[in-house]
């Protein structure tokens, strides 16, 4: 159950972030929106830190953070922008997601093949073609 539960945790958390976003004000101003969000994460990131087991300090984490974070932080603004503004030119809430996780999808696996050395069976190739039949049969025209 162990090597499950990020996944459930990942719908769980993702279901209800893409109802919330789905939720917020069209006339509230998308970066003060973002603001919140942010300030609210941090909150309860703070709040968890203690409880999160860890194999150096704080500091010493602080001192060692790499580019990825950094960039992690970008790509985050990106993301939920993306969502909201989608969302706000009127994409379904049942569409939007789908579509724009299996377009992710598809993107990752060239920088898996391209980056990261990785190989794919002739069972994934089959898996992305279903892939790109579901994603021509679900996206708006």
């Amino acid at each position: 159950m162990t090597f499950y539960l990020p996944i459930v945790l990942m719908a769980l958390a993702t279901t209800v972030y893409h109802v919330a976003q789905k939720s917020v004000p069209s006339q509230v101003s998308p970066m003060l929106s973002l603001t919140v969000n942010y300030v609210t994460a941090l909150m309860v990131t703070l709040l968890l830190l203690p409880l999160y087991p860890q194999r150096t300090t704080v500091s010493w984490s602080f001192r060692n953070v790499n580019w990825a974070s950094y960039v992690v932080g970008v790509s985050i603004v990106g993301v939920e922008l993306a969502v909201l503004l989608a969302y706000r030119v009127g994409w379904k809430i049942s569409l939007a997601s789908v579509v724009g996780s299996v377009t992710t999808a598809l993107l990752l696996v060239a920088v898996g093949l391209l980056f990261f050395n990785e190989h794919l069976s002739p069972k994934n190739v089959a898996g992305i073609a279903f892939c790109l039949v579901g994603l021509a049969l679900i996206a708006p025209r």
